[in-house]
């Protein structure tokens, strides 16, 4: 079966032409089985649309390097045929749609305009959407054999038929390179140079994807004769139609190269058989489902670039157009939305399709309840990430290539939980280049997951200087949030709260909204950590808001889902488990859809909690469990402390106590081994309510008055808690 994203985050928009009407209707794709469906008639001029159509093919045709007068240029026209093209209740729609996929079903005469880059004032739609097309043809074609899936999936690469393309060469052999070890069940073919027509005839169909990179060539006279240019010869159209009679074709075909994508105006025939489509319209009229195409050359690097990174999200179980979306903004990333690299590519399909289905649901993010929320790893990680792109998109810092392959490097082994390798590397990185800036988020990622808090505190001082000397406030901010966190995890909340007050002034004053939305989020869990739910609840509020509003793009998207996570938290603690569970869930939602694997432990950890309050104690050990695996094969050392706790509270409710003893014992050991005081005290009060539970008297007091010691000095109400226990005692 096909996995596809939730229907709720689909909208479709489905135009038909009736001479110089426009009929067009625009709905979630939940709605699709409607009864009635509103839709609007909308009289356009289709002189001044082609003329539309032409500024964009010129400004495209003549923006060769980077050129911030072509990009506002384009954005003007883009939007003159957006207010032209689309009636007012589908601009209205598509402005304020909070989905993430657009299914784009249109006439095969209007297959000519660039739907893909109108622009609403504030995003052009492939940036905003994941977006793809589907034609509507009046062609009387067979019935297509769509191809079923193994649970082996092959892919074909031809790279480079004709020998002439040192370029096409190594994009092949580096996506081959690239994912040939990365999965079980999947298959990599590489074959260049010596590339003929009877071996593409011969093997096609026996893939499920298929990526050609060389030349594409398009005959304008006798457009059936365009193809892929192979090593004897063409593989045109006429091959494509008469191998999907009788085989079914893979299920994506992608062409790296130039005109593979292009549609010339006034050659719709009929009969699809006689159609002079381009290659891509044969391979959707012969049974390939997707079709990603080029519509003109661009740098090789540009090129391989998307690529990779296309494949890597679509393996990594997105959607076939939120991998094409997230490669376009890889694009940007790398070299400015000036360069127009990002708008090379054309997808004929359904977005939604996803090929490699998921394993396994979850999603994660886990303030533990007790006190803290440890999230420090997962923010410090996120932050680094977010710091790299951005300093590589606005130019900011001049980085040199091996360094910056090198901290990529750093980053997947610490993803992996090899933490030592990916410090050593980061240090040699810090070595180098002491004012590569973007190392130092990640060396106090790693030094906090291993329990160097100091040096943690540290790096991120280090950066925030950095960030200082280069007048770069965007990254102060971020350096001051994590500042802010690290000491309210230490219990220290006066500081705290002066970094989230200066994160929050420098967020407001270069209205930077990421960075807000975060702060407002710290400071909703420093007022849950001092039990004022209600002005949490304000502050997670306003973050959410300002999310939700920007939820097509990755970041705010990652955030909301935080956001939802905190409000569970909050109902949580109000023990309003219902609403907790329900945001729980929503958080989760959506850390599955962004394919975060790792932010599943907090979520079994807090889900398991409810489960605990509940007193359904076996559901919430099981999912406990789950957590902990997750942050055991991390290495995540902060994160098990907390986790070893947790689990000896719940055998200490089930009344097993030795279990609960030898969970506690470990969470001591390495809250001890991380100089943690909150953690530290937490696991030592426990111990001495298990030892005064076992009638073990003296232990008990010994063990709370360690715990006493630590609250004295970070938390008046735990101390005088246990002061009340400790006196129960005589």
């Amino acid at each position: 079966m096909v996995n596809q994203i939730p229907e709720e985050d689909v909208l479709v928009l489905d135009i038909n032409r009736q001479g110089d009407l426009l009929k067009m209707s625009i709905y979630e794709q939940k709605e699709s089985a409607s009864t009635l469906r509103n839709y609007s008639q909308h009289k356009v001029n289709f002189i001044e649309i082609y003329r539309y159509v032409d500024e964009i093919t010129q400004i495209l045709n003549r923006a060769v390097i980077q050129d911030v007068d072509s990009i506002k240029s384009l954005q003007k026209t883009a939007q003159a045929l957006w207010e032209h093209i689309l009636a007012k209740p589908v601009k209205e729609k598509l402005k304020t749609s909070k989905s993430l996929s657009l299914v784009l079903t249109i006439d095969e005469e209007l297959i000519n305009i660039p739907w893909e880059i109108l622009f609403d004032g504030e995003s052009f739609l492939c940036l905003k959407y994941s977006l793809g097309r589907l034609v509507k043809t009046k062609s009387q074609s067979v019935p297509i054999q769509y191809r079923s899936h193994s649970h082996i999936f092959k892919m074909l690469i031809l790279a480079n038929p004709t020998n002439d393309l040192q370029s096409a060469y190594a994009e092949g052999l580096s996506i081959k390179n690239q994912f040939s070890h990365r999965l079980k069940n999947f298959i990599i073919d590489f074959k260049s140079i010596n590339i003929d027509k009877i071996y593409v005839k011969k093997n096609f169909c026996d893939y499920d994807i298929v990526h050609f990179a060389g030349h594409c060539e398009y005959e304008q006279i006798s457009p059936k004769s365009s193809g892929w240019v192979l090593s004897d010869g063409r593989f045109t159209i006429a091959d494509i139609l008469s191998m999907g009679s009788s085989a079914s074709l893979p299920s994506l075909v992608f062409s790296n190269a130039c005109h593979s994508a292009q549609e010339i105006k006034g050659l719709i025939d009929p009969e699809y058989q006689k159609k002079n489509y381009s290659i891509g319209a044969a391979f959707l009229f012969s049974g390939v489902r997707h079709y990603i195409g080029s519509i003109r050359k661009i740098e090789d690097k540009a090129s391989l670039s998307f690529a990779k990174e296309f494949y890597h999200q679509l393996i990594g179980q997105k959607s076939v157009g939120e991998s094409l979306r997230l490669a376009r903004l890889k694009l940007i990333r790398e070299y400015g939305i000036t360069s127009m690299h990002w708008l090379n590519y054309l997808l004929y399909g359904d977005p939604n399709f996803v090929l490699f289905k998921p394993k396994s649901k979850g999603a994660k993010t886990k303030p533990k309840l007790n006190l803290f929320k440890i999230w420090f790893p997962k923010v410090l990680f996120w932050v680094s990430v977010l710091s790299l792109c951005a300093l590589i998109f606005t130019g900011i810092a001049s980085i040199n290539p091996s360094l910056r392959i090198l901290l990529f490097k750093a980053q997947k082994l610490f993803i992996s939980g090899r933490n030592q390798a990916a410090l050593a590397i980061a240090k040699d990185i810090v070595k180098k280049s002491p004012k590569f800036m973007d190392t130092y988020p990640l060396l106090a990622d790693i030094s906090w997951r291993i329990g160097d808090k100091d040096g943690a505190l540290k790096y991120y001082f280090d950066y925030a200087f950095l960030c200082e000397e280069k007048r770069d406030f965007k990254h102060l901010t971020l350096a001051y949030i994590n500042i802010g966190w690290y000491y309210q995890l230490e219990g220290e909340f006066d500081k705290s709260i002066e970094f989230y007050n200066k994160a929050a002034d420098l967020a407001q004053k270069n209205r930077d909204k990421l960075s807000e939305a975060i702060v407002l989020r710290k400071l909703a869990v420093w007022n849950i950590d001092k039990n004022n739910y209600d002005l949490a609840l304000e502050f997670l509020t306003k973050s959410s808001e300002i999310n939700r509003e920007r939820k097509h793009i990755y970041e705010h998207r990652y955030n909301l889902a935080c956001d939802y996570f905190d409000i569970g938290l909050v109902f949580s603690n109000k023990n309003d488990y219902k609403a907790a569970e329900e945001f729980y869930r929503k958080s989760r939602d959506i850390f599955e859809r962004l394919q975060l694997k790792q932010e599943l432990s907090d979520y079994y950890f807090n889900l398991g909690e409810l489960y605990f309050y509940e007193k359904q104690y076996q559901k919430a050990l099981g999912l406990y469990l789950k957590g902990l695996r997750i942050d055991e094969s991390s290495g995540n050392k902060v994160n098990l402390s907390s986790d070893y706790n947790m689990i000896g509270d719940l055998y200490m409710e089930m009344g097993n106590l030795l279990e609960a003893e030898r969970f506690y014992i470990q969470a001591v050991k390495y809250a001890e081994e991380l100089k943690s005081r909150p953690d530290l005290a937490q696991a030592n009060y426990s111990l001495g309510l298990l030892y005064k539970k076992a009638g073990k008297i003296n232990k008990a007091k010994e063990f709370l008055r360690k715990a006493q010691e630590i609250y004295g000095v970070i938390d008046p109400v735990a101390y005088k808690e246990v002061k009340d226990e400790i006196l129960s005692l005589n």
